[in-house]
């Protein structure tokens, strides 16, 4: 049977069971009608998902592995703020009048680094050309640019997303592979704080090749209506990752600082976490796609997904 399914159960059986309650604390989320959202919150979860044997999608209810998609692209690849260029609503609370969430996520991917460890022959390797566009200190940089030369530092320039693709390309056991958007000087024009802050990825060789593992850092996390969706946007971001740089994705080690039920949250995670549990589903990533950037929401599937009912009407705290 599904072990997403299985380890949802025992985290949240975990958090309920031995958790701490922050009744009484100050705490900062509400819900809607302005009483104060308390939980029962868990510290330092450490999940484990190997790709290699299953999707790890709930059978306990449906997951909307497209919507899912559609938001890790908004973030890895359009590397967007604005929720306009997002096709759901789920961001809407946070967002101006003019859709920006500020300086938060997708804002900090698109931001370029000057980098001491990309040479001529990594970028002929990767791109083709070592031939990039030249820009001093404060030039503007097309975002859809890769990869730039900074003539006032003498670097090459690149966000953080390429310098990931970059480095699975040219030296994958690099310890230093990794993302972060938890920019603190920035945190001020944030109108959420990143929760999913830190992607680290890690190249393993194995009889058949190289696979590809991440380890996501996320430092708060409401188990009820985002733990799957998280797990399973991850995964599909590691496969296609794995698929662009020509290896095998492998295990998604899924760290939570504080894991957490909402009090009105807990009497349907009791319900959800009593239901019969499905096979895995299968996980189709379109084989004509290799390119990262190539991909969309319309190029994953779950096949044979069986599931439960979905929860509806989830009171949200804000």
């Amino acid at each position: 049977m599904s072990q997403a399914d299985r380890i949802f159960r025992a985290m949240c059986r975990d958090i309920i069971d031995h958790g701490t309650d922050t009744r009484g604390q100050a705490v900062r989320p509400h819900w809607p009608d302005g009483e104060a959202a308390y939980t029962i919150k868990q510290f330092g979860i450490v999940n484990r998902y190997d790709l290699r044997e299953e999707f790890p999608a709930l059978t306990f209810r449906r997951t909307a592995i497209k919507s899912a998609t559609d938001e890790i692209l908004w973030i890895w690849q359009k590397k967007s703020n604005n929720i306009k260029d997002l096709h759901s609503h789920i961001w809407d609370e946070w967002a101006g009048n003019d859709g920006s969430i500020g300086k938060a996520y997708g804002y900090q991917l698109a931001r370029k680094y000057c980098w001491k460890d990309i040479t001529e022959e990594g970028l002929i390797r990767v791109y083709g050309s070592a031939d990039v566009p030249i820009v001093g200190e404060g030039d503007h940089i097309a975002a859809q640019t890769h990869v730039v030369y900074n003539s006032d530092r003498q670097m090459y320039m690149m966000d953080q997303v390429d310098k990931v693709l970059y480095d699975l390309k040219t030296h994958p056991f690099s310890r230093r592979i990794m993302t972060n958007l938890y920019d603190f000087c920035d945190l001020p024009e944030m109108n959420l704080y990143p929760c999913a802050y830190s992607a680290t990825f890690n190249v393993t060789e194995e009889k058949d090749g190289l696979v590809l593992n991440m380890v996501l850092n996320q430092r708060s996390q409401d188990t009820l209506t985002a733990n799957n969706w998280n797990v399973c946007q991850y995964a599909v971001l590691l496969s296609m990752i794995a698929r662009d740089v020509g290896m095998k994705p492998g295990v998604l080690l899924h760290v939570i600082a504080d894991a957490h039920i909402y009090d009105r949250h807990v009497p349907l995670v009791e319900e959800l976490i009593s239901r019969e549990e499905h096979p895995a589903p299968s996980f189709w990533l379109n084989p004509d796609k290799k390119d990262f950037y190539s991909f969309t929401r319309d190029d994953v599937r779950l096949d044979d997904y069986v599931t439960g009912e979905q929860i509806k009407d989830i009171p949200v705290a804000i």
